[in-house]
């Protein structure tokens, strides 16, 4: 017996040691200000990796047992490169130090170039340097969703049906939440086509998407009381009239289908089938997980200085941008020209751009907005559109040519509504006037929206267009529901690891 215990004992512990090695795990800091670095570059060899969070943070699980010749390899913007025997690394803290250059090593080129020679030869090396072919790339995609409510006010001035009133709209108000997160995270391969006018394709390997659930069954349960409400107290016939201060005026017929009359006549037939086929066709869309999601990696991917019909016109219309050399820098092994560029007049972004000295390749670009995006505002009704920022990372696959290895995209916007709203039920099938109810508002709602995207690439892989072609898309995949951050959801998997906002997540108790 005691040998039979001896025996489950040392199994247990092996497999708990074996565990222990099956990733990495360590957190990235500045060895002068001990602060975390993100988006540093960790190799395994130099054949596959992995980008630290925001928080400098990352995770690289490992295939196979470790090797002594197994090494790590971790490189920053700045920063000397680290080389680490993974068999020796027994710290989780890893330091950096930033890499001082000597003015005289820094151009060993035959010549020092002026900013508009740099960016003469950046376009003229454009198609040789980054990769336009049929490529599969490894890939986690996260995403994430803000929405702050700061102001949620209806002040009910005048109202002739008893149900709506001040306290009913108060309790409404009180259902909507103040603050609302969703989260998508996306592990899978992403196939491009040699042009940017095909289409992609998206295999989904494993896919989560984190929210409160709650919040749907509330607005459900206030929808049902709502069309109670209707049935009751509004006429089957009837339709809405909608006025909202001086100007502005709209009908709405009534939604026939919060009423239970099987005589209805043929044309509210037509109107109720042609609103349910909109209403499926939103609800298809919304549900088509994979298609959606892979348009908007493929946007996020595609909003580079390397396609024409990017924002980031700062090569294709570098007559609109003022450009200043900045320093010489060092990152992955490679000199590089720091250059910052602003726009004249009109163009929307400012940033700055690393370019590689030997190939005068961009390998890296922080950018951000100078100024409101959109902005529109009529009649009490405002939206505007103050934020969109990101960063883009780029190096060489095994075909000497440049990939995305990360890209991040942050937007926000605001919007806000302050104006009378009045709602008139009229019927011109009774005797008498045709207005039978009223209802009169004033509202103000003050909104925040708030959004971020993460994209990193672990592997790029050439393959044929015959691989292409003949790789078939599930359709009907749909994401695992999360109502709060699981650890062990990704466990074996490379990602990028979560920041503190989403282990914090969790779906509020009914």
């Amino acid at each position: 017996m005691k040998n039979l215990l001896r025996f489950i004992l040392i199994l247990f512990y092996s497999s708990q040691t074996l565990q222990a090695q099956d990733a990495i795990r360590a957190k990235i800091i500045d060895s002068t200000t001990q602060k975390p670095i993100a988006f540093a570059t960790v190799e395994l060899n130099k054949n596959s990796g992995i980008i630290s969070n925001e928080n400098g943070v990352f995770q690289m699980y490992l295939n196979r047992k470790t090797t002594v010749n197994d090494t790590l390899f971790i490189n920053c913007l700045g920063y000397e490169t680290k080389r680490i025997a993974v068999q020796k690394l027994t710290d989780s803290i890893i330091v950096l130090s930033e890499k001082s250059i000597a003015l005289d090593e820094v151009l060993l080129s035959n010549k020092n170039y002026s900013v508009e020679e740099i960016l003469e030869k950046i376009s003229e090396n454009l198609i040789n340097n980054y990769d336009f072919n049929f490529t599969k790339s490894r890939l986690f995609y996260r995403a994430s969703y803000t929405t702050n409510i700061h102001k949620k006010d209806v002040e009910l001035k005048k109202s002739s049906i008893p149900e709506f009133n001040q306290a009913f709209t108060d309790s409404v108000l009180q259902i909507i939440p103040k603050t609302s997160d969703y989260y998508i995270e996306i592990l899978g391969d992403l196939f491009h086509p040699n042009a940017l006018d095909k289409a992609h394709k998206l295999h989904i390997v494993k896919a989560s998407k984190l929210y409160d659930k709650n919040n749907e069954i509330t607005f459900n349960g206030l929808e049902k009381k709502l069309n109670a409400i209707l049935k009751k107290r509004v006429k089957r016939d009837s339709y809405f009239k909608i006025k909202s201060g001086f100007l502005l005026g709209t009908k709405l017929d009534i939604d026939s289908t919060a009423f239970s009359n099987p005589e209805e006549d043929e044309a509210l037939k037509k109107n109720q089938a042609m609103l349910e086929a909109e209403k499926k066709k939103a609800q298809e869309e919304q549900e088509d997980f994979l298609n959606y999601r892979k348009k908007a990696l493929v946007r996020l991917k595609n909003n580079s200085f390397i396609n024409e019909d990017s924002p980031l016109n700062f090569l294709e219309k570098s007559n609109r941008y003022n450009f200043e050399l900045l320093d010489h820098l060092f990152l992955n092994g490679n000199f590089v020209y720091k250059i910052t560029f602003t726009p004249k007049r009109k163009e929307d972004f400012k940033g700055v751009i690393y370019v590689n000295t030997d190939d005068f390749a961009i390998i890296r670009v922080d950018y951000e907005n100078v100024k409101l995006l959109k902005n529109f505002k009529l009649f009490g009704v405002s939206f505007k559109r103050h934020l969109e920022k990101g960063t883009l990372i780029y190096s060489k696959n095994n075909m000497n040519k440049y990939g995305l290895k990360y890209a991040e995209a942050e937007k926000g916007n605001t919007f806000e509504i302050k104006r009378p709203l009045k709602v008139i039920e009229k019927n011109k099938h009774t005797k008498g006037r045709r207005k039978q109810n009223e209802i009169s508002t004033q509202i103000n709602f003050i909104t925040s929206n708030l959004s971020k995207q993460e994209l990193v690439v672990f592997e790029n892989e050439n393959i044929t267009e015959t691989t292409f072609t003949n790789f078939t898309e599930k359709a009907n995949i749909k994401p695992t529901y999360l109502p709060q951050y699981d650890p062990k959801f990704w466990e074996g998997y490379q990602v990028i690891k979560p920041n503190q906002a989403i282990k914090d997540f969790k779906s509020m108790e009914e």
